[in-house]
């Protein structure tokens, strides 16, 4: 069964109720959660005028297809009350696919491994902390080896 890297993502409403419910809907409709990282509070990313965001990570043995986990992925969000209207603006949830096995996806709908991992202490951090020597299949470096050599110095917080 593959594992699957996921970032769980909320700057909006009751964040840590939204990603402990992300992770439960996860567990019942994906597939097998295995580990969840710490909670960990960034200020936002992109937009960077809108509330700090909480992130954890959650490695997922599944077997569904990267494009049926990202379906599932995005239902999730959905029943979140996600709302897409500007990239990067605040949301409720987000449940990006970091990592899925060694596969490496570029379609227009998916792209793994997620294509600004490498550039993102947020999601780098709380991946660190469950897979440190996981790799990505395209730069075959470790996520401890992508994390000293990240570029971006935004201050990520364990905060629970």
């Amino acid at each position: 069964m593959p594992t699957a890297y996921l970032l769980l993502g909320s700057n909006l409403g009751n964040r840590t109720e939204y990603l402990r419910t992300a992770v439960q809907h996860l567990q019942e409709t994906a597939g097998t959660v295995e580990a969840v990282s710490s909670l960990y509070e960034t200020a936002a990313w992109g937009l960077t005028s809108q509330p700090a965001f909480l992130n954890q990570a959650v490695r997922l043995r599944t077997l569904l297809t990267p494009a049926q986990l990202l379906a599932t992925c995005l239902a999730i969000e959905q029943r979140a009350g996600r709302e897409r209207h500007v990239r990067w603006d605040a949301r409720t949830l987000d449940v990006d696919i970091l990592l899925y096995g060694d596969q490496v996806l570029d379609t227009p709908a998916l792209q793994v491994p997620h294509p600004r991992l490498p550039e993102r202490r947020f999601a780098l951090v709380p991946l660190f902390e469950i897979a440190p020597e996981a790799v990505h299949p395209q730069l075959q470096c470790t996520v401890a080896e992508l994390l000293v050599a990240c570029p971006d110095s935004l201050a990520v917080e364990r905060v629970g």
